[in-house]
């Protein structure tokens, strides 16, 4: 399946009036036109996003005005449209997993989908939409103070050991947040990037509606299972196909570890050495050949299960974005994704 790049742009043509009866008709003409111009673009804006729907071909539309040729041009043009379970030409077993997908970015062909948009608990993924928010609002030099919103308690939740008081730049908290997946780590940027944690969730919501991914809802910054913290494997698609066009966020998941030297209130020196928590970066599991992964994000919940979304490319280095969700366990999970990958070749 091919997203609708290929639609015929619908044109407004303005024909030639004869001048002697134009004047009425030229000032009603530019009247519709100014009036169809300002509903699609929006208080002077070039774009206007209509509400991403399940049911729907497409999740918006985003309207450009082209001088030349008065092109209305689909939202979609580059982007992999799914409307249903995509499993045709491939013998995939993805019946253990509760969602997945594989998509071209080059063509924007879907090679395999399933259950792309049912809700799901994102887990860490949620790190994802975090990093973009505090890499488009924030400066990677800025020093970030730790109060206690970084203590978290949950049972099992990965932490760097952060401390009321603590600072570091917001480069080592993007760097700590994506290859180790600190959660107290996530809480320093929300609310030091957003002034309140609260406020940092509107950004992190309002910044998903802005990509389509409207069949999304985050209730905090790192993950940890809310019954209001919700995604769709197609809405993480919108939002990680945003995020690889930082370079800094590019460079971040490439990274096997990392070792950085952060200070507590009194300025006594903390050190940070961890490794990436992606085992195809570890060296731990094999891509199939001719694949090389560039990065991803990991997440394990109970609720949401294992999950895992990547960037790849072939060996003529097209890009695809991979993902699977709800996996019953860390090989189940590593297994299934290697299969999505070997379908690449085929």
């Amino acid at each position: 399946m091919k997203c609708t790049n290929r639609e015929i742009p619908k044109r407004i043509w303005i024909k030639s009036i004869p001048w002697k009866k134009s004047v009425p008709r030229i000032l009603s003409l530019l009247c519709a036109v100014i009036l169809f111009t300002g509903v699609l673009s929006g208080c002077g804006s070039l774009s206007y996003d209509m509400a991403y729907s399940v049911d729907a071909a497409v999740s918006g539309f985003n309207v450009l005005r082209r001088q030349e040729t008065r092109t209305v041009s689909p939202f979609t043009s580059d982007l992999c449209v799914v409307t249903e379970d995509v499993t045709a030409g491939t013998d995939l077993d993805m019946s253990t997993v509760g969602a997945a997908m594989l998509l071209d970015l080059r063509t924007s062909q879907v090679l395999y989908a399933k259950s792309a948009h049912e809700r799901i608990h994102p887990a860490s993924v949620t790190k994802i939409m975090t990093a973009l928010v505090a890499l488009e609002n924030g400066n990677l030099e800025s020093t970030l103070t730790a109060t206690d919103t970084v203590l978290i308690k949950d049972a099992g939740a990965v932490l760097c050991g952060l401390k009321s008081g603590d600072t570091m730049t917001l480069d080592q908290a993007l760097r700590i947040l994506l290859i180790y997946s600190a959660n107290d780590v996530a809480m320093l940027i929300a609310e030091n990037i957003g002034g309140s944690v609260e406020h940092f969730l509107e950004m992190m919501n309002q910044k998903a509606h802005e990509l389509g991914a409207t069949n999304t809802n985050f209730a905090n910054p790192h993950g940890l299972t809310d019954i209001n913290h919700y995604t769709t494997a197609y809405d993480l698609y919108l939002i990680f196909k945003e995020a690889i066009k930082n370079e800094t966020f590019n460079e971040i998941i490439h990274m096997t570890g990392y070792q950085t030297t952060y200070y507590d209130k009194n300025g006594k020196a903390k050190e940070f050495n961890r490794q990436t928590s992606n085992l195809y970066l570890k060296g731990d599991r094999k891509a199939p050949e001719n694949v090389t992964v560039i990065g991803g994000k990991t997440g394990t919940t109970n609720a949401a299960g294992y999950c895992l979304i990547l960037l790849s490319r072939d060996e003529s280095g097209s890009p695809y974005i991979s993902i699977v969700m709800r996996a019953g366990s860390t090989d189940e999970l590593y297994n299934k994704m290697t299969d999505l990958l070997k379908e690449i070749h085929k």
